[in-house]
């Protein structure tokens, strides 16, 4: 498999991910666990503002944030289209790039005005693992809450994705 390959599956992953934590938060009472709902939400527009920092790196424009977050705090709604819009905008630029390209690093500086370089292919890689691991933090504020969290790992979604996926075991016996 390609790394470009790889990388589009990861951010198909991201994206439906990201929509489904966006919808259970958007159905969540706001009465609810007040304090644990408002920090998931804050932590979901934390992963969106990082998805759209990297992006800048890597179209090589500044970002225009001065932190990794906002003030305000979006409603969930709000958070749901634009978390989409970045998830397409990647997917998109996967399109475009080149593996060559993907290999190239890229010089840029963090918020806190401290100097990275990453290549094409570590920014879309971390931008996958950075929303995977604060999606698993706001799954634990909303089970704090008593709200189920989606269920939104990787291999879940490539088998809700491919359900022919798990015909596969009685199709090709795994030796052990």
């Amino acid at each position: 498999m390609s790394a470009k390959t790889l990388l589009k599956s990861l951010l198909v992953y991201q994206a439906w991910a990201n929509d489904e934590l966006a919808e259970k938060l958007a159905g969540v009472d706001p009465a609810r666990g007040a304090g644990e709902r408002h920090a998931a939400i804050r932590l979901m527009n934390h992963i969106l503002v990082i998805s759209r920092i990297f992006a800048a790196h890597l179209k090589g424009v500044a970002h225009g944030y001065a932190s990794d977050n906002t003030e305000q705090t979006p409603q969930p709604a709000e958070l749901r289209a634009a978390s989409a819009e970045a998830d397409r905008w990647y997917l998109d630029y996967l399109e475009t790039v080149s593996e060559q390209e993907l290999a190239e690093p890229v010089a840029f500086t963090f918020t806190d005005s401290d100097n990275g370089c990453m290549t094409r292919q570590e920014m879309l890689t971390h931008v996958v693992l950075h929303g995977s691991y604060h999606r698993g933090e706001i799954g634990r504020m909303l089970a704090r809450i008593a709200v189920s969290p989606p269920w939104d790992t990787y291999a879940v979604h490539l088998h809700r994705a491919e359900p022919t996926r798990r015909l596969q075991r009685e199709r090709e016996p795994v030796e052990v």
